[in-house]
């Protein structure tokens, strides 16, 4: 096991994670990237924990799941005061997990003044406070298990905050923060962290989304058509690109180039990034209906 500094400090770099015989907690597992994530930890060898509200598709997931234990978990994660038990639960069945995935999210389109506090408080205890809460539950036992990894998984709009994604974005920022900050913490006691910011990925997130009470109902479909023509990227191939980055024990995981592209927009103007992806985003219209112009003519 080799060392490098890390805060002034000599922190250990851990050997690449290992998920045959291992024990993976996937939060979200039952649609999306964390239902691609369950057949590619299965496939990889590990038993798999499986929490999901959705009691019928996750029973669908796990049902088509072979060679490997699977322990179907229906909670809802927004009941932040009942993880304790759910844990707790949890552990009875299989008390040395060795990774955990927060990947469970939920979305909510609305300015801030539209949102009502409750609609905040719902976005922050699922995208947030949850994964928060399952990792301090779960971390003694990771400790118990050197080489172990926990996994969260934060958002494009962890990385850039655009208007009418105030809650949103605040629980992925929150996120990242609390991943980044723990990762460093945890460097030298044998338990790696990722944080992980997918772009526009083929899930539900669209069609399951809320949107906040005082909202324009025109604005929300407009927004949600708009939404939905970014969602193209397979969930099947991010998945593997975030089971590489714990393979690899890679501290940040971008996927695809529409999380890419705002990420060094981000750095090069941090104030103003959204202003220039407008504008860049005029441009490439600008530019695309000319061509079609052009081609027609």
């Amino acid at each position: 096991m080799r060392t490098t500094t890390e805060g002034g400090r000599m922190a250990r770099q851990l050997p690449p994670y290992r998920f045959a015989g291992g024990t993976a907690v996937l939060t979200g597992a039952a649609s999306g990237m964390g239902e691609q994530m369950a057949y590619g930890l299965a496939r990889r060898g590990s038993r798999l924990v499986l929490i999901d509200r959705d009691a019928d598709r996750l029973a669908e997931v796990a049902g088509r799941i072979r060679g490997v234990e699977v322990d179907a978990v229906v909670a809802d994660l927004s009941d932040v005061s009942g993880l304790d038990d759910l844990v707790a639960d949890v552990l009875t069945r299989n008390p040395r997990p060795t990774l955990l995935v927060n990947n469970a999210g939920v979305a909510l389109g609305g300015t801030f003044d539209q949102v009502s506090a409750e609609e905040f408080d719902w976005v922050m205890d699922v995208n947030f406070r949850a994964p928060v809460a399952l990792t301090r539950l779960f971390l003694p036992r990771l400790l118990d298990s050197p080489g172990s990894h926990v996994v969260n998984v934060s958002s494009l709009f962890g990385l850039i905050a655009p208007p009418g994604q105030t809650a949103y974005s605040a629980s992925k920022f929150a996120l990242r923060g609390f991943t980044e900050a723990l990762r460093h913490e945890l460097a030298d006691r044998g338990v790696g962290v990722t944080s992980v910011h997918p772009g526009g990925i083929r899930t539900r997130i669209a069609e399951t989304a809320r949107v906040a009470g005082a909202a324009d109902a025109a604005e929300v479909a407009a927004g949600r058509a708009r939404f939905a023509k970014l969602l193209t990227y397979p969930a099947d191939k991010a998945a593997e690109q975030i089971l590489t980055g714990v393979r690899k024990r890679r501290g940040r995981v971008l996927i695809a180039w529409t999380a890419v592209v705002p990420d060094v927009l981000a750095r090069l103007f941090p104030a103003s990034h959204m202003t220039v992806a407008a504008r860049i985003g005029s441009t490439s219209r600008h530019r695309a209906r000319r061509s079609t112009t052009s081609t027609g003519s």
